[in-house]
């Protein structure tokens, strides 16, 4: 009995193989996928395991590794990135609102020693508070300042233009694009619009 049970299932096997030939061919090629002869393996952009492999990683990129490049190590990465983030021990900079394009970096402990007097030297240089008076020294210096004030602020009173833009009133009701789903219905809806 037990080896009519076996003839059956290595039948069954062969035909599955027979079957399933070009998914396996597929799989045995892509580079995201390993095969150790036997099973199919997931195979990570970086291969670590822990939160030590990660800090190591992080800090072998001075300049930056991008998060989503990652997520995909282990499941439990996103969890020990934040973990290392309240350590101290790398600074996470989000491109708000764009996830995809966080980076991890690493955060250098040595700290870097400043000349008393270069801190006063730079506490003591005082800014114009104007923003025409900035320019004026910009322009001084040789270098075409960003913005141009005084032509922005003229404009401004010529045509009665205040700083702050007023807010708009929101229009209540149906609007003339709005496609109403009911159409079935559209009488009930003339009031509205």
């Amino acid at each position: 009995m037990s080896f009519n049970l076996l003839f059956k299932f290595q039948n069954k096997s062969r035909q599955l193989k027979n079957e399933c030939k070009l998914p396996f061919s597929r799989l045995s090629k892509n580079f995201k996928v390993y095969y150790d002869g036997t099973r199919f393996f997931y195979k990570p952009k970086h291969d670590l395991k822990d939160k030590t492999q990660l800090l190591k990683l992080i800090q072998n990129f001075p300049e930056g590794i991008a998060v989503a490049d990652l997520e995909d190590a282990y499941p439990s990465v996103d969890h020990d990135l934040k973990a290392l983030k309240a350590a101290g021990e790398i600074w996470l900079v989000s491109n708000f609102g764009f996830a995809a394009e966080d980076m991890a970096y690493p955060n250098n402990h040595r700290a870097i020693k400043v000349d008393d007097d270069l801190k006063q030297l730079f506490r003591g240089i005082e800014l114009p508070r104007d923003m025409i008076d900035i320019e004026k020294d910009l322009q001084k210096n040789g270098m075409k300042p960003a913005t141009n004030t005084g032509k922005r602020r003229a404009q401004a009173q010529v045509h009665g233009i205040s700083n702050k833009p007023e807010q708009k009133k929101k229009k209540h009701g149906i609007s003339k694009r709005t496609k109403l789903t009911n159409s079935h219905l559209s009488e009930l809806f003339k009031d509205l619009s």
